[in-house]
């Protein structure tokens, strides 16, 4: 959610932090309403676990043109914590994952700067992509000489805010297309 926040781009998106493992059902229904864009979620591997089922529910629904991100690092609470989340040994293998659950394509990568080469392709072909990034989790900023920080509950009001700003870029999108 913090990268996203540096990106600057707050109206084409909604952070489903207080969701944990819901970003790819809530991309489903965006992405069902409007198949004529590309749409992106965003998973942790920790939150994509906890909702794993979800994965057969979109391969399912078989959304035009969805791109299922998955930030594969091996923790749960990435740069505070840094909790090992279940399945890292071996390592749980999301791209092939999703292609059993019925996911069109799907692809692994190792490095940020292979995916930013690929992306191009994967926002230009409607298509239903599973995109397993792996990565090593930052540095742990919470521990015994360093308590975690008290973290508000405006995840959810910030989630609720986000949803009718993105309802209405999505619809003035969709109206100036229709006049071409």
């Amino acid at each position: 959610m913090f990268a996203f926040d540096e990106l600057g781009d707050r109206h084409r998106r909604i952070d489903s932090v207080p969701l944990m493992g819901g970003a790819v059902c809530l991309a489903l229904g965006i992405s069902l309403a409007r198949p004529d864009i590309p749409v992106i979620a965003v998973d942790g591997d920790a939150s994509l676990l906890m909702e794993l089922g979800g994965l057969v529910s979109v391969a399912s629904a078989r959304p035009a043109w969805l791109i299922h991100v998955v930030i594969n690092n091996a923790v749960q609470f990435n740069g505070a914590v840094n909790m090992t989340r279940p399945g890292c040994s071996p390592r749980c293998e999301f791209a092939a994952v999703a292609s059993a659950a019925g996911y069109t394509r799907s692809f692994t990568f190792t490095s940020f700067s292979a995916l930013q080469a690929a992306l191009p392709r994967l926002l230009t072909e409607p298509q239903l992509v599973m995109v397993e990034l792996q990565i090593e989790p930052d540095a742990q900023s919470i521990g015994a000489d360093r308590t975690q920080p008290y973290v508000p509950d405006d995840q959810f009001d910030r989630m609720r805010n986000a949803i009718p700003v993105l309802r209405a870029a999505l619809s003035n999108d969709h109206h100036q297309s229709e006049r071409g």
